[in-house]
């Protein structure tokens, strides 16, 4: 269990780091990192602030699944397929509410 825990924080504070530049505004718009739909992609202005405003809640997203991930081991009665479905569901939950609520600011722009 121990490994898996190691590869959640692990892969959760890539999450963390990959979100600071979007958060700086260092990403230039394009198709493969950062926010890039139509309307992002068509002005420099609204890509940088959606793009800032998601990379924020991108990195809540992840810092909250690193959260989960150590709480959770903690639990003497989980199971290993427990425990990662637990993780699992920790992630959807908070990737969605920050997918929701960048469309929604992107919606405002």
């Amino acid at each position: 269990m121990n490994y898996m825990v190691g590869m959640f924080i692990i892969s959760d504070l890539i999450l963390c780091i990959i979100s600071i530049p979007m958060i700086l505004k260092k990403i230039k718009p394009n198709g493969l990192y950062g926010f890039g739909v139509k309307k992002t992609l068509e002005n420099p202005g609204i890509w940088y602030a959606v793009n800032c405003y998601s990379g924020k809640w991108l990195l809540v997203t992840g810092l909250i699944i690193v959260a989960g991930a150590i709480s959770l081991s903690f639990v003497p009665s989980l199971t290993i397929d427990t425990y990662a479905l637990s993780v699992l569901a920790i992630f959807a939950i908070a990737f969605a509410i920050s997918i929701v609520m960048s469309v929604r600011y992107l919606n405002s722009r």
